[in-house]
């Protein structure tokens, strides 16, 4: 079958959902090594992923290995992506330690927001998202960046962990080769 453009574009929009629930997977994992970590945002990129944390201590390129490690048993636990509407006064109080929640639910529009759960984890999110953690597929955890918070630098700089993700090992091994 001939690849058209719209093949192509439906590959990689589940390519970038495979990203961005990467980027929650990690989260999730940075949530068990830190409960007390705030959250700021965790996008799909090209390539990968990334999510910017404040946590109570600076990260070392040590420290990705036991992300990575977490974020393969939360991948193993084979936990839905469950979206939910809500209203915004209640997803204040369920973001009500998250500081930068809070500040992107005040600057969404309507009176509704959607939040996507897997197991304990849950954010603020409009997806979408892979119907559950074992659709995240070959990843690896590569950097770790500072990276203020809304682009701003009179805002806290957070730290930013960068992934990148594929559709197989494969892919991964030759992204990584290259």
């Amino acid at each position: 079958m001939k690849n058209t453009g719209a093949n192509k574009e439906t590959g990689q929009a589940e390519l970038d959902a495979m990203r961005h629930s990467a980027a929650h997977v990690m989260a999730q994992a940075v949530q068990e090594i830190f409960p007390e970590a705030k959250f700021g945002i965790g996008p799909s990129i090209e390539d990968g992923f990334y999510y910017d944390f404040a946590l109570p201590r600076t990260l070392a390129l040590d420290d990705l290995p036991e992300v990575e490690k977490r974020m393969a048993k939360i991948i193993a636990a084979k936990l839905p992506f469950v979206r939910e509407e809500t209203d915004k006064a209640s997803a204040r109080k369920l973001f009500s330690g998250q500081p930068y929640k809070l500040e992107l639910l005040d600057e969404l529009e309507g009176e509704t927001v959607s939040i996507y759960r897997q197991g304990s984890f849950v954010d603020l999110c409009r997806g979408p998202h892979v119907g559950s953690t074992d659709d995240v597929k070959a990843f690896k955890l590569t950097r770790i960046a500072g990276a203020y918070w809304r682009g701003d630098e009179h805002r806290p700089m957070l730290q930013r962990i960068y992934g990148v993700a594929f559709e197989t090992k494969e892919a991964l091994e030759d992204y990584l080769h290259r």
